[in-house]
């Protein structure tokens, strides 16, 4: 893959836009509290982004591919706190 101007500004957005779900993992792993989490919201979200990594792997698109997969995991993460922790 050759890596152009494109493909980096797609790599850097998507690193913050995963990134930006740590501390929200970080927060709920501490206080063990969901309350303030949407269960229907997350679950749609989760379904978008598995979607978009479908999409991602069917245009052959790095950066969309990386960071649905990284944002998948620790979206998996938080649904996984808000089950537990009702």
């Amino acid at each position: 893959m050759k890596t152009d101007g494109v493909t980096i500004v797609g790599l850097i957005a998507a690193t913050l836009t995963t990134v930006s779900f740590i501390p929200q993992v970080v927060r709920t792993w501490r206080l063990k509290e969901t309350r303030d989490i949407s269960l229907w919201m997350f679950l749609l979200f989760a379904m978008g982004i598995f979607l978009w990594m479908v999409y991602g792997f069917l245009i052959g698109d790095l950066p969309v591919i990386a960071a649905n997969i990284a944002t998948l995991f620790l979206v998996m993460i938080i649904l996984y706190f808000k089950i537990k922790y009702r």
